[in-house]
């Protein structure tokens, strides 16, 4: 049951925050010792697992939450996150935490910009001007034309894409299906889908990597839990600015164990991102507090 205590609410996002800036640090290094399928497979085992003990504690058991009327959607949307992960994760290994975050801070912006022909939504100029906005602040750290173009920095921007879909689509299925079934489905069709091509990937692991990842299983699950607690304490529209603490939680960890670094530009651009993308999150609030549409 939801409660309405702002002050606990936010403090879980930041908590939360923390826990999966942790788990995307040690899903770098992973995936950089090993491969990115065979990390993100292992994870999702785990994370199946979750929400099989979870979905078995609830009244009626497992075959109570699984019940959906859009099972297809459910499994594509499942397959959609897996994928979205494993994109994400290539980026750290390619561009690292900080540059890779600051990108992918682009995602509450494109799930604005694609309610409309995805939801039938429809988006006022305000919330259209602050996604020119954020898209300003991508092309500020990608700076097309003024150094040599890296392919490898859209790489972000496809998972946040992604990301942004799956998100649009949870709202589509919450219309039927309660958030407990599209959890369950999310860790059952992700797991399974990477499951069929991730043996093919597998790496022998020394000692010292197996407990990096079973901290990496454990910040999972743990993330997952504090953002379920998170939203039963808080409204959504309350805490959601909050989640932006990871992007500076993964620039810190960037910068202390990684040895990144943030550039001007860079840190400019995440700026803009992060503020249109906070203005969008507080619109969509108004919009669905008042009723109105904003123009």
């Amino acid at each position: 049951m939801q409660s309405n205590d702002a002050k606990r609410g936010i403090s879980l996002m930041i908590a939360t925050t923390f826990v999966f800036a942790v788990q995307d640090g040690i899903s770098r290094h992973l995936a950089s010792e090993y491969n990115v399928i065979m990390t993100v497979m292992i994870r999702y085992w785990f994370f199946a697992a979750f929400v099989i003990a979870l979905s078995a504690a609830k009244p009626g058991g497992v075959m109570a939450t699984a019940r959906t009327t859009q099972p297809i959607l459910q499994i594509f949307r499942g397959m959609l996150l897996v994928a979205e992960i494993c994109v994400m994760v290539l980026a750290f290994t390619l561009l690292g935490l900080i540059e890779s975050h600051a990108v992918f801070a682009m995602y509450p912006l494109l799930i604005a910009a694609l309610s409309g022909p995805v939801l039938g939504e429809k988006v006022g100029w305000r919330r259209w001007v602050a996604i020119g906005f954020g898209f300003v602040g991508v092309l500020i750290i990608l700076r097309p034309g003024l150094r040599v173009f890296a392919p490898e920095a859209m790489v972000p921007l496809l998972a946040a894409l992604m990301f942004a879909l799956y998100g649009l689509l949870t709202r589509h299925v919450a219309r039927d299906d309660t958030a407990a079934t599209s959890f369950f489905w999310t860790g059952i069709a992700g797991a399974v889908a990477i499951t069929l091509i991730g043996p093919f990937y597998w790496e022998q692991m020394s000692g010292a990597d197996w407990a990096w990842m079973a901290v990496l299983c454990v910040t999972g699950v743990a993330g997952h839990w504090l953002l379920i607690k998170t939203y039963e304490a808080a409204e959504a529209g309350t805490v959601q600015p909050f989640a932006y603490f990871q992007l500076v939680f993964a620039t810190s960890i960037g910068l202390l164990i990684f040895r990144e670094r943030l550039d001007p530009w860079t840190a400019a651009g995440a700026v803009l991102i992060v503020g249109a993308g906070i203005y969008t999150i507080l619109r969509e609030r108004m919009r669905t507090r008042h009723d109105v549409i904003p123009r």
